[in-house]
């Protein structure tokens, strides 16, 4: 943003002491007139014939106030100047720290010794600024390289039984056909996971009144073939839990819930329980199913795209995409709501999603 150049603050500082000094000594220079010279007589004799006359007085005081006048001035610049420096001293590290983010350096920290003012609370907020944006940053560069890995696979595949086809025209193109099909169905579906992620994060969208009893209710019915090819009991309880937002986003946040719940399961006689309830404020969804034990370092990082651990991948047509949690955390964040995992200590997860409610 181009501006006309104008005075520093530097300057200023130091122009406001010295008219500050200036004023107090004007001011005190007045009070000696008010308070002293205005009772000496004005006469050539003076006070009772030995005292000096007020003209005697003016003419001697005069010079001395000038000369006293003019070092307030030297000694106001000079001390305000380095007073100033002294003051503005905190916010020139902190634009120092400023153009080394704008050049990328977001690992920089201005970490502002000293005791707690103004500006060691300022020095404190762009810090955590910073590594908040670094840590976006860092986010985002590995969520790009993931994508580009995980669109790049389905590709790969399908020129490598493009080049097969083509070097052996007698395969048997039905099977050639299929194993297409498969490849480039999940190539759209992580195409249209990462749209729904990004349409998410970006929060751009109508809202409307939905309550989240009526979306668990649809999504268990949705998936309650899935539940009776596994073997797992698929359960919905609670009551109504009314919220605001994206009817189609928070729907696709519950039918990911359980879906993730019923793949990550028990092989067979398993539970899922998808609970709603409205407790205050807050309209709340919980999503409960058995499963194999997960270690607590591993669930923090399940709401991460593309995180697969190790224990946690399929190798069936519900494999998915890695991208399951982190689109619910999207969608809850853009909800302003909350979302939390915890690993249930005989096996399996429970999340539990805090959206505002309605009245």
């Amino acid at each position: 943003m181009d501006r006309r150049p104008g005075l520093s603050a530097r300057l200023k500082l130091t122009l406001s002491y010295v008219g500050f000094l200036a004023l107090a000594g004007a001011l005190l220079l007045a009070v000696v007139w008010v308070f002293l010279l205005r009772y000496v007589p004005d006469n050539s004799q003076g006070l009772l014939g030995i005292s000096p006359n007020r003209y005697l007085l003016v003419h001697t005081f005069a010079p001395a106030a000038a000369v006293a006048m003019a070092f307030l001035l030297v000694f106001g610049l000079v001390g305000g100047r380095f007073l100033a420096g002294r003051m503005l001293a905190p916010l020139t590290r902190i634009r120092d720290a400023a153009r080394l983010a704008g050049d990328g350096s977001l690992s920089h920290r201005i970490r502002m010794p000293g005791r707690q003012d103004e500006f060691r609370d300022l020095s404190d907020a762009f810090d955590a600024m910073l590594e908040q944006l670094e840590s976006h940053v860092a986010e985002q560069r590995r969520f790009a390289a993931n994508a580009s890995h995980e669109l790049r696979t389905p590709l790969a595949i399908s020129r490598t039984l493009l080049d097969v086809a083509r070097e052996d025209p007698r395969r048997d193109r039905g099977e050639l056909i299929e194993r297409l099909y498969v490849v480039n169905t999940r190539a759209i579906d992580l195409t249209e996971a990462l749209l729904l992620l990004g349409r998410g994060d970006r929060g751009g969208f109508a809202r409307e009144g939905v309550d989240l009893s009526l979306l668990a209710e649809e999504a268990a019915e949705t998936l309650l073939p899935l539940a009776e090819r596994r073997g797992i009991t698929l359960d919905v309880t609670g009551g109504a839990a009314p919220t605001v937002g994206s009817a189609e986003l928070l729907l696709r946040m519950v039918t990911n819930l359980v879906q993730n719940a019923l793949v990550h399961n028990l092989p067979a006689g398993g539970t899922v329980t998808v609970h709603t309830e409205a407790y205050g404020a807050t309209s709340v969804l919980r999503v409960e199913n058995t499963g194999p034990r997960l270690p607590p370092e591993l669930v923090p990082t399940l709401t991460e795209p593309f995180r697969r651990a190790a224990d946690r991948v399929r190798t069936d047509e519900h494999a998915g995409v890695g991208l399951g949690l982190a689109i619910v955390q999207s969608v809850v964040r853009a909800h302003d709501g909350t979302l939390a995992l915890v690993a249930r200590p005989a096996g399996g997860l429970l999340v539990t999603v805090r959206l505002p409610g309605t009245p």
